[in-house]
């Protein structure tokens, strides 16, 4: 068998992304291919999909097969069960969240300008789109919150620094709902340095 066969195998059985080391680990060692074959054959099945409706998508947390977003529309009339629809506050605060963590709860309330549910918070926690990642060294210790490997997968995100600047998305009528009608407060935000925070 092709090691490209092999891992476009791989990658399609797989239920979520799959890291190169975890791609090795499908070999028994005497057969295990060094990390620059696997992504030779990574790059090889990525470019044999590039005219097709399926496509090889690194993000985060490794590769995995997908639908091209612009076939989601008629791929998406298959399900019955639809996605959940989020309520503004809690795209809010996950906007806040990605573009200024680690970030206190007050913190979020601040920039929102209304007090942030405990149960909005664990919403986010219980789909793992966020983590408590320690406590801010003030009176009370606050928690801090950043974004996750899930909440990059979801977006379809390599890292952090793959978010879009707060004035595209602001232009972008699909996603002008994630944010409030004080949209000062956002712009004077920047995207955190990724360098800056733990490893997910």
């Amino acid at each position: 068998m092709e090691l490209r066969q092999i891992i476009e195998a791989v990658l399609f059985a797989a239920d979520k992304p799959l890291t190169i080391a975890q791609l090795q680990s499908v070999f028994s060692e005497t057969e295990r291919p060094e990390k620059v074959e696997v992504r030779k054959a990574i790059d090889e099945i990525s470019d044999e999909y590039r005219t097709r409706p399926i496509q090889l998508q690194e993000v985060a947390s490794g590769f995995r097969f997908q639908i091209k977003k612009e076939l989601s529309q008629w791929v998406s009339r298959l399900f019955v069960e639809r996605p959940p629809k989020y309520s503004k506050a809690l795209l809010e605060t996950l906007a806040i969240i990605a573009y200024r963590q680690p970030v206190t709860r007050g913190g979020i309330e601040a920039i929102r300008g209304v007090a942030v549910s405990s149960n909005l918070i664990r919403t986010l926690l219980e789909r793992q789109w966020i983590r408590l990642v320690g406590y801010k060294d003030v009176p009370g210790k606050p928690a801090l919150y950043s974004t996750t490997k899930q909440f990059l997968d979801y977006f379809n995100l390599k890292s952090l620094g793959d978010l879009p600047s707060l004035m595209t998305l602001l232009e972008d009528q699909e996603s002008i709902e994630v944010f409030s009608e004080n949209e000062d407060a956002y712009l004077s935000q920047q995207p955190v340095n990724e360098a800056e925070l733990s490893e997910s």
